[in-house]
């Protein structure tokens, strides 16, 4: 007998050019995963569009542009095992795409048509049970014509860990000019019509202010430039009267407030980071919502105990444990030591701390050699 046909729930026209779909997934058997997981995730929705559009694959992958879609992590509960995740085989799990551009929306389109039957993710394969429309399929002139209903405050949630990069450092602080800027950056590289950075963000500054939040700062692996810091939860921000004073400047805004959720919030989006949900003014904001926000996991958990551990270790083999000194060295000393037990390579390491590799590679020799002779 042969399988079932997988459940698609919904379709969109032609002229879409922004859209979120869910796919469930079942794993066939336990899955072991590393913890930057979704790098695989990405790399295998390249893989699916290569097989079909090699062309539209080199342009998502290679493309100097704004990257025309996002994805999510697994929602779901994966268990640890040593320094790896498990996604159990009578569990379920969901994980998000979305598109942000027309090319890529008809490619989704001719996918759905005809899925494959299962997603494979390093030695194991989750079953595609059933792909559903979770963001309404729209177009970029319908978010700027959409009736303006002017509010004072507004609230999105950061379901996955989201952060910006400033200086070559992770900047996990829900600013509204770095928030706007990502949101931006998208609808000028993918909508018809393009705006002023300059202008525009410094308008924000003006007009948006944070009123209320409730949010946690975690470290998460992703890609292969080792762990980033973001924050997850809810971000209440309030609108100043004054929008209205600018009335292509506050369409834009609302425009934008609703582009949040395709087109996720911060960098890495590719990889599963900024998640982000709008929260309609009619549902009960009662603190983060459990089911969909992506929590730390024990892998990220276990890595902050390690640091702490290793670094207590190394201030022992200090002369002088007060200085500031001893305890800056003993603590990139635990960094680079736990991180390299968690499976990340020295070279991502270093990329990631912005230290040259040889500096990298000399202090995980030392770290190493202090904790044998610890040991002995």
């Amino acid at each position: 007998m042969s399988p079932s046909k997988i459940s698609v729930i919904g379709s969109w026209a032609d002229k879409t050019e922004l859209i979120g779909i869910t796919l469930t997934l079942r794993p066939n058997n336990d899955i072991i995963l590393q913890p930057n997981y979704t790098t695989g995730l990405h790399a295998w929705f390249l893989h699916q569009v290569k097989a079909s559009d090699p062309t539209l694959s080199a342009y998502l992958h290679d493309g100097q542009s704004e990257k025309a879609f996002t994805i999510s992590p697994l929602n779901g509960k994966l268990e640890p095992k040593n320094q790896h995740l498990v996604a159990k085989a009578n569990h379920t799990y969901t994980w998000t795409i979305s598109a942000l551009s027309k090319p890529v929306c008809d490619w989704l389109k001719t996918w759905c048509d005809r899925p494959p039957r299962a997603l494979e993710l390093y030695a194991g394969k989750f079953a595609i049970a059933q792909i559903e429309i979770t963001l309404s399929p729209t177009t970029y002139n319908k978010l700027w014509s959409a009736n303006l209903t002017p509010q004072s405050n507004f609230t999105l949630t950061f379901l996955s860990p989201t952060s910006f990069r400033q200086k070559q450092h992770h900047l996990p602080l829900p600013i509204p000019t770095n928030i706007f800027h990502s949101y931006l950056r998208r609808w000028n590289d993918f909508a018809p019509e393009a705006f002023s950075q300059a202008e525009f963000l410094q308008w924000i500054e003006q007009i948006i202010y944070v009123t209320n939040y409730d949010l946690i700062c975690i470290k998460v692996a992703v890609a292969k430039q080792g762990y980033v810091t973001g924050f997850i939860g809810n971000v209440e921000f309030g609108i100043d009267r004054k929008a209205s004073q600018n009335p292509d400047f506050e369409r834009l805004l609302y425009a934008l407030i609703q582009l949040a959720p395709y087109c996720s919030t911060g960098h890495k989006t590719p990889f599963g980071l900024g998640q982000t949900r709008l929260i309609p003014k009619n549902e009960t904001r009662d603190g983060k919502n459990e089911q969909e926000i992506i929590p730390a996991t024990p892998i990220q958990e276990h890595l902050m105990q390690r640091i702490n551990e290793l670094t207590n270790l190394f201030l022992q083999t200090k002369k002088r444990q007060g200085g500031d000194r001893a305890q800056n060295t003993a603590t990139v000393w635990a960094t680079i030591l736990a991180r390299y037990e968690v499976g990340e390579s020295l070279k991502a390491i270093a990329i990631d701390l912005d230290m040259p590799y040889e500096t990298v590679r000399k202090y995980a020799q030392t770290a190493r050699k202090v904790i044998a002779n610890l040991e002995t």
